[in-house]
């Protein structure tokens, strides 16, 4: 059996590596650009997967963690509807991270039901560990790209994102969290 990649034809839109031609007028399915996405997204994803497996940790793990660190006193409330997942998936996730000294919570201030999550060092030193890997990857590829690549990369990620959540996205990613200079 062939260990090839194989793939059925764009029908018209074969000869463009991102298969535009009718799949740019929203006639025809574009192939090419939706599995550029997914071998991009397995790609990004696959380098903190790589190193969070070290840990007994995997992809719901960095989520978590990385919202957390980004924004430490964030409610379970707020994680979840930024990661738009149930709390029952949240939980198991959150348990382990707090079991393991990655996250901690506190009660919130005036609700004392009301549960806050800050990073431990730990957690902290791990997310960041992950940014450094994913920024490396994006400073590579952006070394090959015309300078305004990254201003286009991001206006065509934020277009993305659902038109009901995109000002909501924007305000999250514009807002302030922890920086460190990468090394």
């Amino acid at each position: 059996m062939d260990s090839t990649l194989q793939r059925k034809p764009d029908c018209e839109s074969e000869g463009s590596p991102s298969g535009a031609s009718d799949a740019a007028a929203g006639n025809e399915a574009d192939f090419g650009l939706i599995e550029l996405m997914f071998f991009a997204y397995r790609d990004f994803v696959g380098d903190a997967d790589h190193l969070l497996e070290n840990f007994g940790l995997g992809r719901a793990h960095h989520r978590v963690l990385h919202f957390v660190n980004r924004r430490p006193g964030l409610t379970i409330a707020e994680l979840l509807d930024i990661l738009k997942i149930t709390k029952q998936s949240l939980n198991r996730v959150l348990k382990d991270l707090l079991d393991q000294n990655y996250v901690v919570a506190f009660p919130g201030e005036n609700d004392r039901r009301q549960r806050r999550l800050f990073p431990t060092p730990r957690g902290e030193s791990l997310a960041f560990e992950v940014v450094r890997l994913q920024s490396k990857r994006f400073a590579r590829i952006f070394a090959q790209l015309p300078e305004a690549a990254r201003a286009g990369a991001r206006e065509f990620l934020l277009a993305m994102v659902d038109p009901d959540e995109r000002e909501k996205v924007a305000a999250l990613i514009a807002s302030d969290g922890p920086k460190r200079v990468l090394g």
